[in-house]
């Protein structure tokens, strides 16, 4: 049996569509903090386990007879370690034979401020003795590509990235890529440094959302502080848009770039591209 925790999350549903064209419905567990809102995996033949990260009695429940799990990481920074550390323990006590979690890209070197808490995670899977398996997921296509709404109003998209590269990925790449670790065997303690196949700057992210919208777009560099203000003057929560401004600052330093082929290997074929992405995003905005 497979469990899959937030399920129900952008990343995680694209797990469970993948998880079910390759083992039978019964065999899959979408452990999800509202059950209620998961119905739709439940018409597919999905099991519906109710998961919360803080509240280990119900993840004890939710791991009942799991040989699997894909810990998919905490949407709450700052309290993150904590959670993980319930899941791990509440793995551990079910006996699962593989636990994989959704990590970031060289979190035992990168000075990013969203690699803290991964690193922690890293740190407390490896010590419960459990076999694990580390996905570095890179950054997302969709980081850039969700929110292009504005750029494309103003004609401008605003960073602090200078001419750094972003090796990213689809959110369907990177599910699909736990898909296969879960799946298939020979995963055990293994570490993934999972990438794009071609990195991009986000000059050349403007001219790719130029060419698709057929108008102008540029990209406007701006200071770390500078640019962290802006985000929080769009209206995003002053964590979130200081996270975003730290990424950027990281990106010009090489942070979010990589050579890797680890994703496509277990993907066994190329990434998405920046411009079936931005094409994509164009088309629907």
């Amino acid at each position: 049996m497979i469990v899959v925790t937030g399920a129900t999350g952008k990343l995680g549903q694209h797990v469970i569509e993948g998880l079910l064209k390759k083992v039978p419905a019964a065999q899959i567990v979408a452990a999800v903090r509202s059950p209620e809102k998961a119905a739709n995996l439940a018409v597919l033949g999905v099991q519906l386990r109710k998961a919360d990260y803080s509240d280990p009695q119900t993840l004890a429940s939710a791991f009942a007879g799991a040989e699997k799990v894909l810990l998919i990481s905490s949407s709450e920074v700052g309290v993150r370690v904590a959670q993980h550390q319930s899941v791990i323990d509440a793995a551990k006590a079910a006996g699962v034979k593989l636990l994989a979690y959704t990590s970031i890209l060289r979190a035992d070197t990168s000075t990013l401020a969203l690699a803290v808490e991964h690193l922690a995670t890293e740190k407390a899977l490896k010590a419960s003795g459990i076999p694990y398996t580390l996905l570095r997921n890179g950054w997302y296509l969709e980081n850039h590509t969700e929110s292009l709404g504005a750029a494309l109003q103003h004609g401008a998209i605003l960073g602090a990235a200078q001419d750094g590269k972003f090796a990213a990925a689809s959110r369907k790449d990177y599910a699909l890529a736990a898909v296969a670790v879960l799946t298939t065997e020979g995963h055990a303690d293994k570490t993934y440094e999972l990438a794009g196949d071609a990195a991009f700057t986000l000059t050349e992210l403007a001219a790719e959302v130029s060419h698709a919208a057929n108008k102008p777009v540029v990209y406007k560099n701006l200071p770390e502080a500078d640019y962290e203000t802006a985000l929080k003057g769009f209206g995003l929560p002053a964590e979130i848009a200081h996270i975003l401004a730290d990424s950027d600052a990281g990106a010009a330093k090489g942070e979010l770039d990589s050579n890797s082929r680890d994703l496509h290997n277990l993907l066994g074929h190329a990434t998405t591209t920046l411009t079936a992405a931005v094409a994509a995003a164009v088309s629907k905005s």
